[in-house]
C-alpha cells in the first residue's frame, strides 16, 4: 500500500470497479431498466424513438456528473478528516498538562 498514489496514478486503482451482484435489489432494478430501455428502443420509431433515445442520453450525462461530483467531495471529506487528525491542533479545549 505504500505506493498507492502512484498505482492510483497509472489506473491500477480504479473505484469505479464495483459489482451489483450482492445488492439483489440494485441488480434486479438494473435489468429492469436494460429491458425496458430495450423494449422502447425497439418499439418507438421516428421522433418519439429520437426523443426517448435523447432523454436517456442526457439521463447518462447528469447521472455521470453526479457520480463525479459526489466522487470528488469524497476525497475532500476525506482529506479533511486526514487533516483533522494529523495536522490541526485546534481543540475547543486547552492542554492543561503543557501549561
Amino acid at each position: 500500500m505504500g505506493k498507492f498514489i502512484e498505482e492510483f496514478y497509472y489506473g491500477n486503482i480504479d473505484p469505479q470497479a464495483r459489482s451489483t451482484k450482492q445488492n439483489k435489489a440494485v441488480q434486479k432494478q438494473m435489468e429492469v431498466l436494460m429491458l425496458n430501455e430495450e423494449f422502447l428502443t425497439k418499439a418507438l420509431s421516428g421522433q418519439n424513438k429520437k426523443k426517448f433515445l435523447d432523454f436517456v442520453n442526457a439521463w447518462g450525462v447528469v447521472n455521470g456528473e453526479s457520480n463525479l461530483d459526489s466522487f470528488i467531495m469524497g476525497f475532500r471529506l476525506g482529506a479533511n478528516f486526514t487533516y483533522d487528525v494529523f495536522v490541526a491542533t485546534d481543540t475547543p479545549f486547552r492542554d492543561l498538562l503543557k501549561e
